[in-house]
């Protein structure tokens, strides 16, 4: 139960499913002692994914009432509306509207006759002037056998109706809800309850594998951020939605919305014998725990520790900062680290999927064009915009922003007895110090910019990193990975190129044959002139029925002597493209291994950065 009394003046919600199987909810919000042209509005984006979604295009039929009076409602923008309200009349102010739920993300709502999903953004509109009033939510009737699942604290009202109350309109909309008949487990890490909910389950899957497992990564970071303290989250809920195919997270203040394929989660042991040794985590299950791992990590490293440009979000447009590098890039550098450091994974799976990170950026001609710190700031246009040249003007933040928090923490352990641990708990326990002065509720964190990044580096590893930061970060320089790794005893090779690789380019076989889905800058189908789109027919004459084709009729043979003609189809026009002879000289993917020999300080170094965090 909630401090929050349901008995304050509050904004109202009340949600409605009538029909679920036409996928919209049905929303009554209630205004007491609203004003005379009282401004409703809908955010246009969630925190946590930096796109304009307009969310208001799936809202209609937006009515309002006074008393039993018809009000005004006038639409001011794209997700604006002002109402006129009688100043005289103390009666609340009832606004009625729909909302179309059929997005199956975790960033929006979904409904049907099995399962309901949502966020407050895409349903609960903000009344100004009223945004940091405790704002209550109840459902109408469920249908039956559904249950409620969701982070925000439960209460009673008056009339001992259920309901569920947040302290202000930003806490409002950082709880989604799930709501339907799901499997649901709990457990408690670091002293605070944890509840993990799975709509869309598979019949026999290992619910209380996934419940241990998760308790081991909820426990890790617990220790690695707070210590022996108390978080300041007082219960935490994962809701995961198992799709046939899907993938994806979104943080939460307290909770976490994640999407993955149904596949992916292990099944329970059938016999005694396997009983007593667990089933081999799939990768697909260990990417789930990846992914479980970084929405978690994010209860500190965005959710509280966030950027300066989001002391308080604008809801109404982009936020832009520099800073996803960080909040994002090294979210995803620790994701990993945290499964074998908790020992669910081994160091040698670990390592494959570092070199998976690294292949990752290499294989994207992009990262010669854009810095991390510009593609934080182009997130809103680019990021979640890809097209079929995005590899080559664009590098993501995750992945290369991983990366330079590799290189920083290679860096530290190489140098001296500092980590990037100790940077993030410096900056964490700088910004909760500062917030605490200022009046701030104790541990919640607090903005910081890249000022307090360099400090920390400067005062964790003896000297200034401006240097790696305005390469690294804000230049388009090669990260030194191969010379840091080898500094922790790994090794690092370069296979033989993949027929990708040679070709430059990214395809999809077919039933009608290979097509370029994107081409690379500076690769072989670029300076043949292949573009996105284009049906690769034959090969010297010979038909071409799936990619693998071009080597089978001589495309990259190194003894070749004479160019090869290329059929193609672009727009349903056939064209003749000349491959030249010979094979390109493109470097293969890096693969790590730790080194057969290691020097002792590089094998302890090595130790030292996959141990679990101490209590």
């Amino acid at each position: 139960m909630s401090d929050l009394s349901p008995d304050l003046p509050a904004v109202h919600f009340h949600v409605e499913l009538p029909q679920p199987q036409s996928h919209r909810f049905q929303v009554t919000l209630t205004l007491a002692r609203p004003a005379e042209r009282q401004r409703v509005s809908l955010p246009v984006w969630i925190p946590g994914s930096y796109l304009v979604r307009e969310f208001a295009r799936h809202l209609s039929g937006l009515s309002a009432s006074q008393g039993g009076r018809a009000c005004t409602v006038r639409a001011l923008d794209k997700c604006s509306w002002e109402v006129g309200c009688a100043a005289d009349d103390p009666a609340p102010l009832q606004l009625c509207y729909e909302v179309y739920a059929f997005d199956r993300s975790v960033r929006t709502a979904w409904l049907d006759s099995q399962r309901g999903f949502f966020n407050g953004s895409s349903l609960f509109l903000s009344c100004a002037g009223r945004e940091d009033a405790p704002q209550r939510v109840t459902l109408g009737a469920l249908p039956a056998g559904w249950d409620v699942a969701t982070g925000l604290p439960e209460v009673h009202g008056a009339d001992g109706a259920p309901g569920w109350m947040a302290p202000d309109y930003d806490a409002l909309i950082d709880h989604p809800v799930e709501l339907g008949t799901f499997w649901r487990g709990h457990f408690e890490a670091g002293g605070v309850p944890h509840e993990f909910v799975v709509a869309g389950a598979p019949p026999g899957f290992d619910g209380e594998r996934l419940l241990a497992d998760t308790r081991r990564i909820c426990e890790a970071q617990m220790r690695f951020w707070q210590g022996c303290e108390r978080p300041a989250f007082e219960r935490y809920v994962f809701l995961l939605n198992a799709v046939d195919d899907g993938y994806g997270g979104l943080e939460h203040r307290n909770s976490t919305a994640l999407i993955c394929n149904r596949r992916d989660l292990l099944r329970r042991a059938s016999t005694a014998a396997s009983e007593a040794k667990p089933a081999a985590s799939s990768d697909g299950y260990v990417t789930l725990l990846g992914l479980i791992s970084h929405e978690y990590f994010h209860t500190w490293n965005v959710k509280r520790l966030r950027p300066v440009e989001f002391t308080r979000y604008d809801l109404t447009r982009e936020n832009h900062t520099e800073l996803l590098w960080f909040f994002e890039g090294f979210t995803s550098y620790y994701d990993d680290l945290f499964l074998v450091r908790g020992g669910l994974i081994d160091e040698a799976r670990y390592v494959k999927l570092l070199a998976k990170a690294v292949n990752q950026v290499l294989g994207s001609p992009g990262r010669a064009v854009q810095s991390v710190a510009e593609a934080s700031f182009d997130a809103w246009t680019k990021y979640y915009r890809p097209d079929e040249n995005s590899a080559n003007a664009t590098i993501s933040y995750y992945s290369k922003g991983a990366l330079v928090a590799l290189a920083l923490d290679l860096t530290l352990r190489s140098e001296g007895p500092g980590t990037l641990d100790a940077v993030m708990r410096g900056l964490w326990r700088r910004a909760c110090a500062r917030s605490e002065a200022a009046g701030g509720a104790p541990g919640q964190g607090g903005p910081i910019d890249e000022a307090d990044i360099a400090a920390l580096l400067r005062e964790v590893g003896g000297r200034d990193f401006a240097p790696e930061l305005a390469d690294w970060v804000h230049g388009t320089g090669e990260l030194p990975l191969e010379r840091l790794l080898a500094a922790v005893a790994l090794r690092w090779n370069r296979e033989a190129p993949t027929l990708a690789q040679k070709l430059g380019a990214r395809s999809s076989d077919g039933p009608g044959g290979p097509t370029v889905q994107s081409v690379l800058r500076g690769g072989w189908a670029e300076r043949v002139g292949l573009a996105a789109g284009d049906e690769l027919l034959a090969l010297d004459g010979w038909r071409l029925g799936k990619i693998d084709d071009l080597t089978l009729y001589g495309a990259f043979d190194a003894a070749g002597e004479r160019a090869l003609p290329l059929l193609v189809a672009r727009d349903r026009r056939l064209l003749t493209l000349n491959c030249p002879a010979g094979a390109p000289t493109v470097d293969g993917s890096v693969t790590l291994a730790p080194q057969p020999e290691p020097a002792a300080d590089a094998r302890q170094r090595r130790e030292a950065w996959l141990a679990p965090t101490p209590a």
